[in-house]
């Protein structure tokens, strides 16, 4: 097995109390980190921001010695995977070097990539495969929203639909917000992120999934999403 690149790309992010959780490492925020999300933040110094939560595979791209690399989510070279999804994502990165190569040495952007149907079959026809949400400096910190999307507008990568930013939101008004779903056109939407920033850092995330949800169910067929052209 090749070595890896960093040691992990993404970690896991806990469940809201009422959230799908689909493995015995998952685990729950507290009951008052809930409140804080989504009935009283604590004072004016909390933001809280909502934004979908999209069913594919976790990747990133990072920046080291110099140089582009493509991540899977255990922190390997994404060209060195069995999964034939992961050597398209390497594709997709070199032939769109141009958005990864302003990365500051360190840095990584992380998203999800989907080409391939995991719990859910997307259409993506004239949507980017790529979906960033994350982007960590070398320090591995998260950078706050608002510069997140500054870097991803600026390069032109597309992030993950935003559905609300502010003050506290409930459950039951983020699922309103998620409707149908806002990216490619899903059977059901998966669910929804939120995070709360507080003095300018990302303080804690937490996310909800579909009581429902299924993962990974259509793995094993290997189905490609409607509209992904294989590079």
């Amino acid at each position: 097995m090749s070595e890896k690149i960093i040691p992990r790309n993404y970690g896991s992010i806990p469940h809201f109390q009422s959230s799908k959780m689909s493995q015995q490492a998952d685990k729950k925020i507290d009951i008052g980190s809930e409140k804080i999300l989504t009935e009283k933040t604590r004072d004016w110094k909390d933001l809280i921001i909502v934004t979908e939560k999209i069913d594919g595979s976790n990747v990133g791209v990072i920046k080291k010695n110099g140089n582009i690399i493509s991540l899977t989510r255990a922190g390997y070279e994404a060209t060195t995977s069995e999964y034939e999804q992961h050597l398209y994502f390497d594709k997709y990165v070199t032939q769109n070097f141009n958005k990864f190569s302003w990365l500051h040495e360190g840095w990584r952007i992380v998203g999800e990539w989907c080409a391939m149907a995991h719990g859910t079959i997307y259409d993506i026809t004239g949507d980017s495969p790529f979906l960033a949400f994350d982007i960590f400096d070398e320090n591995n910190v998260r950078l706050t929203y608002l510069d997140f999307i500054g870097y991803t507008f600026k390069y032109d990568i597309a992030s993950v639909p935003l559905l609300h930013i502010g003050q506290p939101i409930s459950i039951k008004q983020a699922i309103k917000l998620l409707g149908n779903g806002h990216y490619g056109k899903p059977e059901n939407p998966e669910g929804f992120v939120y995070r709360v920033e507080r003095s300018g850092e990302v303080d804690f995330l937490a996310k909800w999934v579909r009581y429902d949800k299924e993962d990974g169910k259509y793995m094993k067929d290997v189905i490609w999403n409607n509209g992904f052209k294989k590079l």
